[in-house]
């Protein structure tokens, strides 16, 4: 019997938030950052890739491993599924990235995404600019 593992992320929107990036999407743990970051999504976050529990981790490592991300922001959310990859690193101090590829570094939490920044909902990216916007971010593996 498989049971769910959870992790939760919160975090806080941004006024140079703009989600256009057509292949990533990013949360940090950075609080500033610049227009030129368009796959960021979220900052100020209270975990990155190197705070997830080693079991969470070690699912996630497992092939075809798939990860529900939900973002929720104010009264708007928004799902996306992405999976696993067995050469994770998943241990960058700062970043968590996901990608519509299939390309793995320090920064990856999942790859082949269904969706990246661009493809989130213009009502979460409003909502997502607001830098007192707090942001909860929901990662599931089932």
């Amino acid at each position: 019997m498989c049971t769910s593992l959870k992790e939760v992320i919160f975090g806080y929107g941004h006024e140079n938030i703009r989600a256009t990036h057509k292949t990533t999407l990013e949360i940090t743990k950075d609080r500033h950052i610049s227009i030129e970051g368009d796959c960021i999504i979220a900052v100020a976050t209270d975990k990155s890739l190197a705070d997830l529990s080693p079991q969470f981790k070690e699912s996630l490592r497992k092939p075809n491993t798939k990860l529900t991300m939900l973002i929720e922001a104010g009264e708007t959310a928004e799902k996306l599924t992405a999976y696993g990859h067995e050469q994770l690193p998943l241990a960058h101090s700062s970043d968590l990235v996901v990608r519509k590829s299939d390309y793995v570094c320090n920064r990856t939490l999942a790859v082949h995404s269904d969706k990246a920044a661009i493809d989130l909902s213009r009502e979460l990216v409003d909502e997502l600019k607001n830098p007192n916007q707090k942001v909860k971010i929901t990662l599931e593996i089932s």
